[in-house]
């Protein structure tokens, strides 16, 4: 989470992070992804203003699944989390790259295994324990000390995806060299650490809190995770706002602002989330002014949302939609003819003029061209029914029948209309000759749980980065043998799992980037193809007319703490 003290920490600090973070992400071009989104400047133009007693509603399409974001892995929980808590690393205000958070520098040895962490002097949890050195080792500690129920999938983001566990696991020690030091040892050098300490998992909790009300007590009853205390109802974090209230039945978690922030105090004394599932509910409460925001507005509704005064603020791009090939699912895919001639055989350009808000761009490959790493080499694969028929011919499947699978009861950054881009895609894959039968579940009634076990052929997905890293990308789809896109079927996974190890062990930066452009070209060549990459879309989040302050974030990370509501 980003605060506005960060800002005056940055400018010092910068130059500190450049010489001595060998393995942190740079990015050559700040240029965004495509300008022509609109909206970027933040709600308002100012960024925050007087602090008052008022209350700032926000209307959340779904409930926090914890209060613990350790154990999350939803937007709709990070997006509360983020507010009672903060990083040690934070993520710049509107972009991408790393900015000093609790950690005011980090320091790497020359072969990028130990770490060493300048803790910001002066700062509280809300609970009045003291941040330092050692509070932050406790943390590391407690990441890396889970039972059975809190690996896997309550820890997802650290057991699945970054730190890993048992001999495969990237932390092997914390160390508080002193008050304000926290020396942390990693089992390997990696590019994504210590960068993924920017992403909400790792938020620093309190260690006086986490002990009193049992943190680590997680466990599974049935099909069903039970949460100890702490994470339903003591979350102690050192954000600019404090737990307050979670009324299960009435749909709403209250948030008070933090009155000992160390950081500037909130615009606002009181954040509220009204959760309110459905899309078209959450913008008739905005017009009716019992809430002053929601996410994701449909990109249809934001001329008329920006008609009734209400601001529609549009983030940059940093997402990807795609179209997954899962042989696992179907062994037709195996053939790489038959996944190019669906490939061919797709109008992206008309698919994201018709189906994708302004400002979107056809995707060349499985990143957007702000993260180091995208290749400039890769040329898209041409629209051409034509040949898509012919190599499908080739490939002895000129009656090719296949499942596309689509969500519902969703809208995503990255596809805000699911079943117009299905009908869109059915219509240019039937123009070449292909029988398509529809799949459609509700995103958290199947449809997930279902593409992640290899259970769909073809399907749409896509991701927001977490933060501005190829891994990060890359590794959430392609790493290990049960991955999304079934690449164990293919002859060539084992390299594309050694090529995707190699480039997140070298350390040197620019080598670094050298492997991944090279990656991300062997991953789109005709050979391997695991998958389809659709789109860039710019998201949007919408505010009433009297909501100052927001700063729009390509992570869809804000920080509700700058806003402030004039009369």
């Amino acid at each position: 989470m980003k605060n506005r003290m960060v800002g005056a920490l940055a400018t010092s600090a910068a130059l500190a992070l450049v010489l001595t973070s060998c393995a942190e992400s740079q990015r050559d071009d700040d240029t965004p992804a495509d300008d022509g989104a609109t909206g970027t400047e933040d709600a308002g133009g100012e960024t925050g203003g007087e602090s008052s007693d008022a209350t700032f509603v926000f209307g959340a399409a779904g409930a926090p699944t914890t209060f613990d974001p350790f154990y999350a892995s939803d937007g709709e929980t990070f997006r509360v989390t983020r507010q009672i808590f903060q990083n040690l690393i934070g993520i710049e205000e509107g972009g991408t790259e790393a900015v000093p958070e609790l950690a005011t520098e980090w320091t790497p040895s020359e072969d990028g295994l130990v770490w060493d962490f300048a803790i910001q002097e002066g700062v509280q949890f809300h609970d009045g324990t003291d941040l330092d050195a050692e509070a932050v080792c406790a943390n590391f500690d407690r990441w890396a000390d889970q039972n059975e129920a809190g690996q896997s999938p309550s820890g997802a983001y650290y057991y699945g995806n970054d730190f890993g566990f048992g001999e495969d696991t990237l932390f092997e020690s914390c160390e508080a060299t002193d008050d304000l030091t926290a020396q942390v040892t990693v089992t390997r050098a990696t590019g994504k650490f210590p960068m993924v300490l920017s992403q909400s998992s790792y938020a620093i909790q309190s260690p006086t809190a986490m002990e009193e009300y049992d943190a680590n007590g997680i466990a599974l009853e049935g099909e069903a995770f039970v949460f100890p205390e702490y994470a339903t109802s003591h979350p102690t974090g050192t954000g600019p706002f404090t737990f307050e209230a979670y009324d299960n039945a009435g749909g709403t978690v209250t948030l008070a602002r933090n009155e000992e922030f160390w950081g500037e105090p909130a615009g606002v004394a009181s954040l509220v989330f009204k959760i309110i599932p459905d899309e078209n509910a959450r913008r008739q409460e905005l017009e009716a002014g019992t809430i002053q925001g929601y996410d994701l507005p449909n990109p249809v509704d934001w001329q008329a949302l920006e008609d009734g005064g209400n601001q529609v603020l549009i983030r940059d791009p940093f997402n990807i939609l795609y179209l997954a090939l899962n042989p696992v699912a179907d062994p037709q895919l195996e053939d790489p003819l038959v996944r190019q001639a669906l490939y061919h055989a797709l109008n992206r350009e008309q698919l994201v003029s018709s189906q994708l808000p302004e400002g979107a761009a056809v995707a060349t490959q499985f990143m957007p061209d702000t993260v180091s790493g995208w290749s400039a080499d890769i040329a898209p694969y041409e629209y051409d029914v034509e040949k898509a028929k012919s190599l499908l011919e080739e490939a002895g499947k000129s009656d090719l029948t296949i499942e596309l699978w689509y969500p519902s009861e969703v809208t995503r950054p990255y596809m805000p209309d699911p079943s117009r881009i299905y009908d869109a895609v059915k219509a240019d894959w039937e123009a070449a000759g292909i029988t398509v039968e529809p799949v459609t579940k509700p995103w958290a009634g199947g449809y997930i749980d279902g593409t992640q076990a290899s259970q769909a052929p073809a399907f749409f997905l896509g991701w927001t980065g977490d933060l501005n890293s190829a891994d990060n990308f890359l590794c959430a789809f392609f790493c290990g043998d049960d991955n999304q896109f079934g690449t164990s079927a293919h002859d060539w996974h084992g390299d594309l799992q050694d090529q995707i190890a190699a480039a997140d062990a070298e350390p040197d930066e620019a080598a670094r980037t050298a492997l991944y452009e090279e990656l991300n070209t062997a991953i789109m060549s005709p050979e391997w193809l695991p998958g389809l990459p659709l789109s860039h879309s710019p998201p949007a989040i919408v505010v009433a007319e009297n909501v100052q302050g927001l700063v729009q974030s390509p992570l869809t990370a804000e920080d509700f703490s700058t806003v402030t509501i004039t009369e």
